[in-house]
């Protein structure tokens, strides 16, 4: 199977489309590594958006 692109968002809640390295989009450096099938977390307590910096 193919695997997403880099620049992938997913939101707070969803669940992770891709194992990688996850960045925060917002004027932070925060990023997180998430395995695929894993519900997206929040930041900060608020939902975010994230993007697929590295894949895993």
């Amino acid at each position: 199977m193919a695997r997403k692109p880099i620049g992938t968002t997913a939101r707070t809640g969803e669940r992770c489309p891709e194992s990688g390295v996850w960045e925060v989009l917002a004027p932070t450096n925060t990023t997180a590594p998430i395995a695929e099938n894993n519900v997206m977390p929040p930041y900060r307590q608020q939902a975010v958006t994230w993007r697929l910096k590295a894949y895993a």
